[in-house]
């Protein structure tokens, strides 16, 4: 599994008759530099990644994406739905993918050039948007809760909220931030919108993120029920930290 973005990419290699996670690594690109170039290098740098595996999967980790309702969804118009949350322009490609049993589409925009450096390395692959494998993890995990719980998931530069009560999808947004005022600023502005109160809503982190950091610490201070994201009551057959599987949740459960 492969999840890359403009800033970087993250890979993981795993035997699945074991059950073990053979190797991890993240990568971190250079600001101004061609991502094919920088893709290029972590192959010569990696040559794990070189290797022919029996199944690639592609996680293309950004936030140009909307969730509709397989009841409102038709495939012809796929710009139509995005256009409310980013810029589309008539030469992007569009692509969707299916929440299932959820009854929704993820819509967003791949990396094209992204996915044809990739076909010069694999024979060939699937992929998925990251926000559709984290949105269907969170939904899996509420089942059976008819509380409102809050999830934040905190990346390099940007985050997401993701809102669900028992298998439904209250909210989904994507925020970028510079500080830990933006980050508490977002997540308190969000709550204050959906009528949750910070004294009582559970707000659970997971990603790039530990209980020293000053994002968790500020979001903390002003919310009550505020921990990391516990990942040792979540299913897991990989035997993995839960450490590493809550900074890494989109690329194990790919």
């Amino acid at each position: 599994s492969i999840q890359v973005s403009l800033s970087g990419l993250s890979f993981c290699v795993f035997d699945l008759i074991s059950n073990k996670v053979i190797s991890t690594a993240s990568i971190n690109f250079e600001k101004n530099k061609v991502v094919e170039e920088q893709l290029w290098r972590t192959f010569i740098d990696y040559p794990i990644l070189t290797k022919s595996y029996d199944d690639v999967s592609i996680i293309h980790d950004n936030n140009l994406n909307t969730f509709v309702p397989t009841s409102l969804f038709d495939s012809n118009f796929l710009a139509s739905y995005l256009q409310y949350n980013t810029k589309v322009f008539e030469t992007d490609y569009l692509t969707y993918d299916v929440i299932f049993p959820y009854e929704m589409n993820n819509i967003y925009v791949p990396f094209v050039n992204i996915n044809n450096f990739l076909l010069d390395q694999f024979e060939s692959f699937e992929y998925q948007n990251s926000n559709s494998i984290l949105v269907k993890q969170l939904l899996d995990f509420s089942k059976n809760n008819e509380e409102k719980q809050v999830f934040i998931h905190l990346q390099k530069e940007h985050f997401e909220i993701v809102v669900v009560k028992n298998q439904q999808l209250l909210l989904f947004n994507s925020f970028q931030y510079n500080t830990p005022e933006d980050f508490i600023y977002y997540i308190l502005f969000t709550c204050e919108q959906l009528q949750l109160n910070p004294e009582t809503i559970s707000v659970q982190i997971l990603g790039d993120c530990s209980d020293e950091d000053a994002y968790f610490k500020i979001a903390f201070k002003y919310i009550r029920n505020c921990t990391l994201l516990d990942i040792t009551s979540k299913s897991s057959s990989l035997d993995i930290t839960p450490k590493d599987l809550r900074n890494h949740f989109i690329l194990y459960h790919s």
